[in-house]
């Protein structure tokens, strides 16, 4: 049974860094593509970063780029988001979504695995 672990999170202040880990259990972990995602308050689930199956295509949304930056240690089959500059407005909990084979989406649909959710939180 495939399972993703997350690892990582917890409080800092704006402008601190932070790293997340995404890892897979019960499959090949290279086979999987890896989309991060985050969902505040009463808010929509968005997408924030993702990482295609096997090789290193990438996708990131615009509120991240050049802030974030997704990556994969194949050997460990663990996807990181590596997390620059936060700001407040980062606070959510923040999921890794997996598919097999799959493309870096931005849609939390095309993603059949979940993480447990860990939580972010940035204070000014």
């Amino acid at each position: 049974q495939v399972q993703l672990v997350q690892s990582g999170g917890g409080a800092v202040q704006a402008g601190d860094s932070l790293r997340l880990s995404c890892t897979v259990s019960g499959g090949t972990g290279s086979n999987y593509a890896i989309g991060w995602f985050r969902q505040a308050p009463g808010k929509k689930r968005e997408f924030a970063a993702a990482i295609a199956w096997g090789g290193d295509s990438t996708n990131y949304a615009d509120n991240v780029k050049g802030r974030f930056t997704i990556s994969r240690d194949s050997t460990k089959s663990t996807v990181y988001l590596q997390m620059n500059s936060l700001k407040p407005e980062d606070t959510a909990v923040f999921f890794c979504g997996g598919r097999v084979l799959g493309a870096a989406s931005s849609s939390p649909s095309a993603y059949t695995y979940w993480g447990q959710g860990t939580q972010v939180t940035v204070s000014s």
